[in-house]
């Protein structure tokens, strides 16, 4: 009779270990997602099967008006700071000058100072200009932040492509703008693309910062969800468009590692 596999004992507790881990991360998400289909209005027990919670909240005007100004407000910020952030991250890898590395610290200090801190300082910054309050002042505020995670993406980018491309093509006639369009650029595109997914998501679920931004009637999502929050508490309807803000931030997210992961195998 042949001998049966054992498997080690640390092997085993390493493979429980992983499956609480995996509990502890999910389960919350998997019982909102279930309670997202719940025909009862209470999520203190189970009724029956509906979509009734999607469709209704495709029928908020407020939601679906606060989702208009979120995404309005990440799409301008992240276009800016592709741009800004690129440009950061070329001049900062491929030019010397005097404090440089005060500017790279400068650059990437947004990525380790507490949301708080910067939604503080940015009002304060803007009470000081005196600037009204309006989408446009989120827009300003998420540039910060969106600037700097584009920059240490691309930078990440950056340190694999090899300087001789370029430094060829200046010797062959082209001009730095053109050897930076032609040359750079182009394999410079995944990890633009790649930091300006999660850069429109952090936007996307930015609530600090907006909230303490924003001006009248300019409502972000996450803040239309936290003042649904105080006034009627955690609804079917809520659990429905976290669900679905789930997997839209999911598959950006796994959508910007795929371009990324084909960048660096060029």
């Amino acid at each position: 009779m042949a001998n049966s596999i054992q498997v080690p004992p640390l092997k085993r507790w390493q493979t429980w270990y992983t499956v609480i881990a995996f509990l502890y991360m999910y389960l919350p998400i998997a019982v909102l997602t279930i309670f997202s289909f719940n025909e009862s209005p209470s999520s203190a027990q189970w009724t029956g099967f509906t979509w009734n919670w999607y469709a209704k909240f495709l029928q908020n005007p407020t939601l679906l008006a606060a989702l208009r100004n979120s995404l309005s407000v990440a799409l301008t910020a992240v276009a800016v700071s592709a741009v800004l952030g690129t440009l950061t991250a070329v001049g900062l890898s491929r030019y010397y000058f005097p404090g440089k590395r005060l500017y790279q610290g400068a650059t990437y200090l947004p990525l380790i100072i507490p949301d708080i801190a910067i939604a503080v300082a940015t009002l304060v910054f803007f009470a000081a200009i005196k600037l009204p309050l309006s989408l446009g002042t989120i827009v300003i505020a998420h540039i910060v932040f969106c600037l700097a995670y584009v920059a240490v993406v691309v930078s990440s980018r950056l340190a694999s492509i090899d300087p001789k491309l370029e430094e060829a093509a200046l010797d062959l006639g082209a001009t730095p703008v053109q050897a930076f369009l032609r040359v750079l650029l182009p394999q410079l595109l995944p990890g633009i693309v790649s930091g300006s997914l999660l850069a429109f998501i952090l936007s996307m679920d930015d609530f600090v910062i907006a909230y303490f931004t924003a001006g009248v009637g300019a409502t972000t999502l996450p803040i239309a969800i936290f003042s649904s929050l105080r006034s009627g508490g955690v609804t079917p309807e809520l659990n429905a468009l976290s669900v679905l803000l789930i997997i839209a931030s999911g598959s950006m997210a796994a959508i910007a590692e795929t371009v990324r992961r084909w960048g660096n195998h060029d």
